[in-house]
C-alpha cells in the first residue's frame, strides 16, 4: 500500500491550500488518494475537481476539520 498524501491547509491562507492540493494533485498516481484536511468546506475547489475529472468525499471530525479525500475518477 502506497503512502498516504496528505496536504494539511489548517491555517493556512486563502489561496494556499487550494495550491498546495492542485500542485499534490499533478503527481497522484491513479488509484491514489489525497487527504486534505481544511477548517471549512472549499467550495471553489470543488468545482475544480469536478472539471479535471476527480472526485471527493468529505466529512467533518468532531474537533471541526474537514477532511476531505480526493481521488481520479473512474470511469
Amino acid at each position: 500500500m502506497a503512502e498516504e498524501r496528505i496536504v494539511d491547509g489548517r491555517g493556512l491562507m486563502p489561496p494556499e491550500p487550494m495550491e498546495l492540493t492542485l500542485t499534490a494533485l499533478d503527481t497522484l498516481p491513479d488509484g491514489e488518494e489525497l487527504l486534505l484536511l481544511l477548517y471549512v468546506e472549499p467550495q471553489p475547489l470543488y468545482a475544480i475537481l469536478a472539471r479535471n475529472g476527480y472526485t471527493h468525499r468529505a466529512q467533518t471530525r468532531p474537533d471541526g476539520t474537514v477532511e476531505i479525500r480526493i481521488r481520479k475518477r473512474q470511469d
